[in-house]
């Protein structure tokens, strides 16, 4: 579903992926995982189609199609889903009016019909009593003073609503309390399928103990420096990212 072909990414005139290569399959999930500044959240950034993060070389195909160019709208019709390590605050905007004009919007671009405003109340209840976000929550303006725990759970909301067919979760964990970890893991493996892909990006192997990889990878200095099962993020945490790039020196 996914093959990334020699990478390269530059950020203003500081080059962050350094020829990456990497490739998921349909109905896998998997890990990237490496030290702060190893390029991580870029990639993230980069096949989400964020402005700024420029492709000097390589290639990003998704179904065959190069994403390369693509603008960010396009590729969520296609299906690419990035939930963000700091979700945006909107002030002004409900959660409930955000979700409604998003699977519109998203309707739309794929020649769908559009959602009534009971439609999408329905379908949003219905998927929120699994994850505990709460009416008050889908009242308030989009993520604004919500904890971290309830921006992730909403994260996986849109991702439960969206269906995305590529999900890409960056530092999902990041900030979250044990119980907040285990229900937004839930809510991830609820949503595995044989038809998703799935990229998980974290620093740590403590996700990876609730959304088990078909493989991981590590990510040193913008390239993949080693890979493995599950076991290789274990390994990890034994002998600390600094060991494993030297022994992959």
């Amino acid at each position: 579903m996914l093959e990334i072909k020699n990478l390269h990414v530059r950020v203003g005139d500081k080059d962050i992926l350094k020829g990456l290569n990497l490739t998921v399959g349909a109905g896998q999930v998997h890990a990237i995982m490496g030290p702060n500044g190893s390029g991580k959240s870029t990639l993230s950034y980069v096949l989400a189609g964020r402005a700024g993060y420029d492709v000097t070389d390589g290639a990003i195909l998704y179904n065959g199609e190069n994403l390369v160019g693509m603008p960010p709208e396009e590729r969520a019709a296609k299906g690419v889903f990035l939930a963000m390590q700091y979700p945006v605050e909107i002030p002004g905007v409900t959660t409930m009016m955000f979700l409604k004009s998003a699977l519109n919007a998203l309707a739309r671009a794929r020649g769908q019909s559009e959602m009534d405003a009971i439609a999408v109340l329905k379908a949003v209840r219905k998927k929120a009593a699994t994850l505990n976000v709460s009416e008050e929550m889908l009242k308030r303006a989009l993520n604004v003073g919500f904890s971290g725990g309830e921006k992730k759970r909403l994260e996986i909301l849109q991702m439960a609503l969206f269906e995305p067919k590529l999900a890409i979760l960056d530092e999902t964990d990041s900030g979250l309390d044990i119980d907040a970890l285990k229900l937004v893991a839930e809510g991830v493996n609820s949503l595995r399928s044989p038809e998703r892909a799935m990229l998980v990006i974290t620093h740590y192997q403590r996700l990876l103990d609730y959304i088990v990889p078909d493989r991981v990878h590590v990510l040193s200095n913008g390239r993949i420096i080693k890979e493995g099962g599950k076991e290789l993020a274990l390994e990890l945490e034994a002998k600390g990212y600094e060991q494993i790039v030297k022994d992959a020196a």
